[in-house]
């Protein structure tokens, strides 16, 4: 690579944040530097400190933080700059796109006044001006009918539009470092990639710096030119990309290359029992009127799907968001209304009312993507596993659910002292534990996981994975696993379902479609996430 000045270099930096119980140190003096024209990826665990680094050179930290040391941008000092000065390099020198666009676009205005506030901000332009650059980054973002797109609100776009959107915003006054802050992590795998191809293409274009902050080491292996790593708010190594990937010298960063799911499952028997049946599932949603279109009209979800669970077998179901999946899931589970013929462990549900299939209910259980959203901020978490034990087992006493649930938190690797606090006391891979403790605790013989490790680090999707592999050899369980991630669903399933639209794509053995997919838009999908 050739040699271009630098455009960051960060010495000493600390950030520090006052709390109730004492301060807390998030980020223990790094130290590195971006030049031109050169992506840097920032890898480590949750609360390694990666994003509160950047979040303190752009002097964006929380109102209990401080920091200290030196990020200069060029010959500016960021680090104790007034807030003026700031403003002067944040949205036009330095540039800043989020995880998560729809908590970062405002709902109340339209995308276009908002990619044009930093033009009219920055070069003073006339909103006329401003409306036609606008109309040109959407377009170099690669958004269609921009000339439509221009006055949508953020809610009626997709995830993947949004992000491109907050791209554009970006990009707008042409800047010469970009930060993106797990800038993928919620996309579908060929949105993912589409993603990066197009930071890519608009960093030659530009010639820009890119400071990627990420969890994801897929992402990192193909776009990044130096890696570094971080733990606990410290660098334990930085290097090239070759150096990390192909000649890691710390344990921290081999455990993290070595965190990719892997492992096969075996088929049950094909004389298996059937559990879990669903014939022929239709689920249609009825849409209201809107500024569109007057009337409703119905949306068919999920169109004449076919699946067999058998005992001790994991169906993975993959698929773009909007595929249908996690609705055909909850059609199985007889939570919403749906047409089609199920059976569970031989008997007929299709037709059973809310009342009837309680005794159901208890062997058929679900646990969500958002363990946090999911799981009751005021009950400990002794009390929200055991809410279940009160409906399906009402005879148990105290003592009883008490020793339940010691039981279950010791299944799932927890201490059982945990069941005396609350669940923000506890990390996303803890509250994923104590979320699929909640459906164990009743011994079910049929769980249906959505997207269960989906908003965690790879070394907790590891190990969220080996916990469930052991339920359910331990318990004989049948699981249905819904994700976009292909690897993990590689790692866990036997047997893998491919969704589109609503209807079935493709299915068959995990290592047939992998290896040999038949259909086109299975081969995107695996392109898409092995290749990025």
């Amino acid at each position: 690579m050739e040699t271009h000045e630098t455009v960051l270099t960060v010495s000493n930096l600390k950030v520090d944040f006052t709390t109730p119980d004492g301060d807390v140190q998030a980020v223990k003096g790094t130290s590195f530097s971006v030049k031109k024209g050169e992506t840097l990826a920032i890898v480590g665990e949750s609360g390694s400190g990666k994003s509160q680094t950047m979040m303190a050179i752009m002097g964006l930290l929380a109102a209990n933080g401080r920091v200290s040391g030196s990020a200069r941008y060029r010959d500016k000092e960021l680090v104790g700059a007034s807030l003026s000065d700031l403003n002067k390099v944040r949205g036009s020198k330095i540039t800043m796109i989020f995880q998560e666009p729809m908590t970062s676009l405002d709902p109340l205005y339209t995308v276009g006044k908002q990619i044009a506030e930093p033009l009219i901000h920055h070069r003073g332009m006339d909103k006329k001006a401003a409306r036609s650059r606008v109309l040109e980054l959407l377009q170099l973002v690669g958004i269609p009918e921009p000339e439509r797109r221009i006055d949508s609100y953020p809610h009626e776009m997709s995830g993947g539009q949004r992000q491109r959107v907050m791209i554009a915003m970006a990009l707008a006054n042409e800047p010469d470092l970009l930060i993106a802050d797990e800038p993928t992590t919620a996309l579908d795998v060929t949105i993912q990639a589409q993603i990066l191809e197009l930071l890519a293409d608009l960093q030659k274009r530009f010639g820009m710096a890119i400071v990627l902050i990420t969890h994801d080491l897929g992402v990192v292996k193909h776009v990044a030119d130096r890696v570094v790593v971080m733990r606990r708010g410290e660098i334990v190594e930085q290097g090239s990309r070759e150096d990390i990937f192909e000649r890691p010298q710390e344990d921290y960063t081999k455990m993290l290359l070595a965190a990719e799911p892997s492992g096969s499952k075996a088929p049950p028997a094909d004389n298996a029992p059937i559990i879990l049946e669903g014939r022929n599932v239709t689920v249609d949603f009825e849409i209201g009127s809107g500024i569109f279109f007057k009337g409703s009209r119905i949306f068919r979800a999920v169109d004449g799907v076919n699946l067999t669970l058998r005992k001790g077998q994991t169906i993975g179901i993959v698929g773009e968001s909007g595929s249908g999946k996690s609705t055909l899931g909850r059609a199985l589970l007889r939570l919403l209304q749906s047409d089609g013929r199920y059976s569970f462990n031989s008997t007929d549900i299709s037709h059973l009312d809310r009342k009837a299939m309680r005794p159901f209910r208890k062997q058929m259980q679900l646990v969500f993507q958002d363990p946090y959203g999911s799981l009751s901020p005021r009950q400990t978490v002794g009390e929200i596993i055991t809410e279940g034990l009160f409906v399906h087992e009402p005879n148990l006493t105290k003592a009883d659910r008490d020793k339940r649930a010691i039981e279950a938190l010791n299944e799932v690797g927890l201490d059982p002292a945990a069941r005396n606090r609350y669940p923000h006391e506890f990390s996303g891979g803890q509250r994923q534990r104590i979320a699929i403790a909640r459906s164990m605790i009743l011994k079910p013989k049929v769980v249906i996981l959505d997207e269960p490790t989906s908003a965690l680090d790879r070394s907790v999707q590891r190990q969220v994975i080996e916990l469930l592999r052991d339920l359910q050899q331990k318990h004989d369980l049948s699981y249905v696993f819904i994700s976009h991630d292909l690897s993990v669903v590689r790692a866990i399933s036997d047997h893998v379902i491919v969704m589109k639209s609503g209807k079935i794509v493709e299915q068959g053995p995990t290592e047939d479609i992998f290896d040999s997919p038949a259909q086109d838009y299975t081969k995107a999908l695996i392109a898409a996430a092995f290749t990025h």
